[in-house]
């Protein structure tokens, strides 16, 4: 016989016709690349906490976390990215022993013409406008206990804001604040004044002088412990990772991690997080040097409106479209437009953006009308086990080529080689046998390799065949070990161009 069956007898004598399938050559399907959104949910939202389930929209995700809170809006901001990928939550309840952040806005001075108070808080932009904007009319005559009440009622009556609005008990000149979500994420929401400026036809009307406390004094993040171990082993390509504090950084290191986690040669299930952070120069810097994990990104910015965790899910949005599509390509112009980019004096110069790449933090651009974009997309990983510099892991891109490749393989090797005979490389083989030796094997990389080529994930056949080791293993004669070394394709990062003129 030149075919080997797998199912049908050679003795049956029955007659007629028989067949049946074999699926080892047709199986071209890909990953379903699925995004999580880890946030948290208010006392009005109806998920169950430490639950994923799957998103149905911005409009589910007010229902499932509840209006304002850190789940519905950065599910709003990673939809207007990504309106097509398929993505989960991960809802989180505040912590029992966390405060939430506080801050305020005193009121001076009476109203002597009109004119319209244009508050921004935890603002940023969507395909439909600015959210987070909250215009109030003053009219000429308005004391400050007025406009304090107005400002106040304005403020509740957006219930899409991740804060709430009461007149200060002791000072009805005074607008209290308080964050809708318990926890340190509520200090990074911004609250400012006129961000359009006069460009934007925005002034403080005349005779009113408000004075502004940032927030402050939130404490204690929820424990991710549970919620991380209840995704089992989903995959999850994308995490929108909203918090910035050592132990919720920790806990995300390990769950991706190469040891035990979705790394870890037993587990081959991949993902990558994504955040961002708020601080000066020296404070980025401070914080990149001392993370070190190639499986988060984190980016560094000062003085926007746009809440850290916002930042995230855009930035995950933005890398998700691209890298689903390919994940060699570079990510750098990626739009992040849902972001308020920081004024003019509060934006990073080349010299300072070219530390925090040495320091683990991403840096982005902002064009003339405003657009904030990705310059550099890196992860925080930076020394190796014995402290030295390594960039073998600096660009996300590689890790996200090399999970497209150990999938490509994994799905080939599996779909051929599900139910084989294993020879020494020589032997004698009759046509249609159900057998491959290693050099059988190492012919069928070659040929996957040339074809990861053609998908634009990694070059220099030639230089992979000679690296290429497929072996029967000493000690176990089912088993082939194979030493695998693609070179994976880079992105153009630098044009350095000399104009070396002359003088006629």
């Amino acid at each position: 016989m030149t075919i080997n069956f797998k199912n049908i007898p050679t003795g049956i004598r029955v007659p007629m016709f028989y067949a049946e399938l074999d699926n080892s050559q047709a199986n071209t399907a890909s990953v379903n690349q699925r995004a999580l959104i880890i946030g948290q949910i208010t006392s009005a939202g109806i998920a169950a906490a430490n639950v994923p389930l799957i998103s149905q929209g911005a409009s589910d995700a007010k229902t499932q976390g509840g209006p304002g809170s850190m789940l519905a809006l950065m599910t709003d901001v990673y939809r207007d990215a990504d309106n097509y990928g398929e993505v989960w939550y991960l809802p989180l309840a505040d912590d029992g022993a966390a405060v939430a952040a506080t801050g305020s806005i005193t009121f001076a001075g009476t109203a002597t013409a009109n004119g319209t108070l244009a508050l921004y808080i935890a603002a940023y932009m969507t395909t439909t406008g600015v959210k987070g904007q909250i215009n109030t009319a003053v009219t000429t005559g308005m004391t400050a206990a007025e406009i304090a009440t107005a400002v106040a009622a304005a403020i509740n009556a957006n219930t899409d804001l991740p804060v709430t609005a009461a007149v200060d008990g002791s000072n009805t000149a005074k607008v209290d604040i308080t964050a809708k979500n318990a926890g340190l994420a509520g200090n990074d929401i911004d609250i400012r004044f006129n961000y359009y400026g006069a460009p934007g036809g925005e002034a403080l009307p005349a005779g009113i002088a408000p004075t502004i406390t940032a927030m402050s004094g939130g404490t204690t993040n929820p424990s991710l412990t549970t919620a991380l171990s209840n995704l089992s082993d989903m995959l999850l390509d994308f995490i929108a990772f909203p918090y910035t504090d050592t132990a919720s950084l920790d806990a995300i290191k390990g769950f991706l991690g190469d040891t035990s986690g979705r790394w870890a040669w037993s587990s081959q299930i991949y993902g990558g997080a994504f955040g961002a952070t708020r601080g000066t120069l020296g404070t980025l810097t401070t914080f990149g040097t001392a993370r070190n994990d190639q499986h988060a990104s984190i980016m560094g910015f000062d003085d926007s409106p746009t809440p850290n965790w916002l930042w995230a899910a855009n930035i995950t949005a933005a890398a998700a479209q691209s890298l689903r599509a390919d994940p060699a390509l570079p990510l750098q112009t990626l739009v992040l437009g849902s972001v308020l980019a920081p004024p003019v004096a509060s934006r990073f110069p080349l010299t300072s953006r070219n530390t925090l790449l040495y320091d683990g933090i991403s840096t982005f651009s902002v064009a003339d009308d405003g657009t904030v974009a990705i310059e550099n997309l890196i992860t925080t990983y930076q020394t190796n086990s014995f402290g030295q510099p390594d960039n073998s892991y600096l660009q996300v891109e590689t890790l996200y080529t090399l999970m497209a490749v150990l999938r490509f393989l994994k799905t080939r090797i599996t779909s051929k080689y599900a139910r084989v005979k294993l020879v020494d490389n020589g032997t004698r083989l009759p046509p249609g046998a159900n057998a491959v030796s290693p050099n059988m094997i190492r012919s069928d990389q070659i040929a996957a390799y040339t074809e990861m080529i053609n998908l634009g994930w990694v070059e220099n056949l030639d230089g992979f065949k000679a690296g290429l080791i497929v072996e029967r293993d000493a000690q176990n004669p089912s088993r082939v070990n194979e030493l695998f070394d693609p070179y994976l394709m880079g992105g153009l990062r630098i044009f350095a161009l000399l104009a070396q003129f002359r003088l006629q």
